[in-house]
C-alpha cells in the first residue's frame, strides 16, 4: 500500500481478528437430534398463531439481555416445566438476548463483549452464545433473539424459533432486506417515539422480494437474494406513552389494514408499555387478558421480561461484585412473579382461546 493510499483507507482502523467461518462454527458446535426438532416444533407453532391455524398465544419470556450462561440455564430450567403446563393456552420462547441497542453508548451484549470488560472478544461471544442457545434448545425451549447485527444471524440463526427487530432498527433497510430472507417469523418494533407506520413499512418491505450483501456458510461475502418472509407482523412497545391499550389496538389494525396486511399484533409488556417500570408489566398483561376475552382477534402474543431476581444492576468494575440473577441492562421481573403473571394469564384467556379459530 502507498503512502497516499493509508491516507484515506481504513483510516480509524486499528487491528483486526478474523471470525471463523459461519459453516465452522456449525460444524463444531451443530444441532442434531431431538434439538432440532425443538426449533422446527417452535418454528411450526409461532408460524401456525400467525396463520389463524393454532389459537393460542405467543410468549416471549426472559432476560432483557444474557450476561451470564450459568444464569440463563437455570432460568431456562425452570421455565421449561412451566412451558409445559401452560402448553394448552400459550407458547412460551425463551428470550436470548445476545445483542444491545445503544442510543450512545454501554454494553453491548454477550455476542460483542462477552467478558464484560471492554475486551469486546466477539470470537469468543459468537462461540459462547450458539453453545448457551444449544443448552437451552436441549432443556426442549424454542429460541426467540433479537436481530441486530447484519452477519451474526449466519452463526445463529438456525437455532432460532422467532426473530424481533427493534425500536431503533426497524427503519432500517438493511434490516429489512436481511429480515426477509430470514427463516423464522419476524417481529416488527413500532420505533421509540411511538411512531407505528414505521413498522407497518417495515412488513411490506420485507415480505417482498429482496437482495442484500452477507457472508455465506464459507465465509466469502456475496449476493443473497429473497422471496420475502410471509410470517411477519408488528410488535407494540410504546414510545412516548403507551400504546397497548384497545384503543391504540384498534388504530394498529386499520393501519395493517390499510396496507393489506395481515392484523397480528404483538404487546411488548415491558419499554414505553410498562414506562420502564417492571412492576408495571402486570398491568399491560391484564389489560391484553381482558381484551382477548372482550374478543379481541388480532393480538397473537406478548414479551415478558423476567430474570431469576427483580431488578437491575449497574456492571461494576470488579467483576465478582456482580449480583446473581439480577439484570445488567433493564430492569427484569423475578422469576416468582413470572410465575404467577403467566398461570394466571393462561387461566385468565382459556375461554376466550376457541372462539380465536378462523
Amino acid at each position: 500500500m502507498t503512502d497516499r493510499d493509508k491516507e484515506i483507507d481504513n483510516l480509524h482502523i486499528t487491528g483486526y481478528e478474523e471470525l471463523p467461518a459461519p459453516g465452522a462454527l456449525k460444524d463444531e458446535l451443530g444441532l442434531r437430534g431431538s434439538a432440532l426438532d425443538t426449533v422446527k416444533n417452535g418454528h411450526r407453532d409461532v408460524k401456525g398463531i400467525l396463520d389463524r391455524k393454532d389459537t393460542r398465544l405467543i410468549a416471549i419470556v426472559g432476560p432483557c439481555s444474557i450476561h451470564n450462561p450459568e444464569e440463563a440455564l437455570e432460568y431456562a430450567r425452570r421455565l421449561k416445566p412451566l412451558a409445559d403446563e401452560l402448553a394448552n393456552e400459550i407458547v412460551i420462547l425463551m428470550r436470548v438476548y445476545f445483542e444491545k441497542p445503544r442510543t450512545s453508548i454501554g454494553w453491548e451484549g454477550l455476542i460483542y463483549d462477552p467478558h464484560l470488560d471492554g475486551s469486546h472478544r466477539i470470537d469468543h461471544g459468537l462461540r459462547i452464545g450458539r453453545q448457551l442457545m444449544l443448552d437451552i434448545i436441549d432443556v426442549g425451549l424454542p429460541i426467540a433473539i433479537e436481530a441486530l447485527d447484519l452477519i451474526s444471524p449466519q452463526y445463529l440463526q438456525d437455532l432460532v424459533s422467532w426473530t424481533a427487530i427493534g425500536a431503533r432498527t426497524t427503519e432500517s433497510p438493511t434490516h429489512r432486506k436481511l429480515a426477509s430472507g430470514i427463516s423464522s417469523a419476524i417481529g416488527f418494533k413500532n420505533n421509540i417515539d411511538g411512531a407505528l407506520m414505521v413498522a407497518v413499512n417495515a412488513i411490506r418491505s420485507a415480505s417482498a422480494n429482496n437482495s442484500f450483501i452477507s457472508v455465506t456458510e464459507e465465509g466469502k461475502v456475496a449476493v443473497f437474494r429473497t422471496e420475502g418472509n410471509p410470517h411477519c407482523h408488528v410488535i407494540l412497545r410504546g414510545g412516548k406513552s403507551p400504546n397497548y391499550d384497545k384503543e391504540s389496538v384498534a388504530s394498529c389494525e386499520g393501519d395493517l389494514r390499510k396496507a393489506g396486511l395481515i392484523e397480528n399484533i404483538m404487546i411488548d409488556c415491558s419499554h414505553g408499555n410498562s414506562r420502564k417500570d417492571a412492576a408495571n408489566q402486570a398491568l399491560v398483561l391484564d389489560d391484553v387478558a381482558k381484551q382477548l376475552l372482550d374478543g379481541n382477534r388480532s393480538i397473537i402474543g406478548f414479551m415478558l421480561e423476567s430474570n431469576l431476581e427483580e431488578g437491575n444492576q449497574p456492571i461494576p468494575d470488579d467483576l465478582d461484585e456482580i449480583k446473581y440473577g439480577i439484570s445488567v441492562t433493564d430492569a427484569c421481573i423475578s422469576w416468582e412473579t413470572t410465575e404467577v403473571l403467566l398461570r394466571k394469564f393462561a387461566a385468565t384467556i382459556a375461554p376466550a382461546l376457541e372462539s380465536r379459530s378462523a
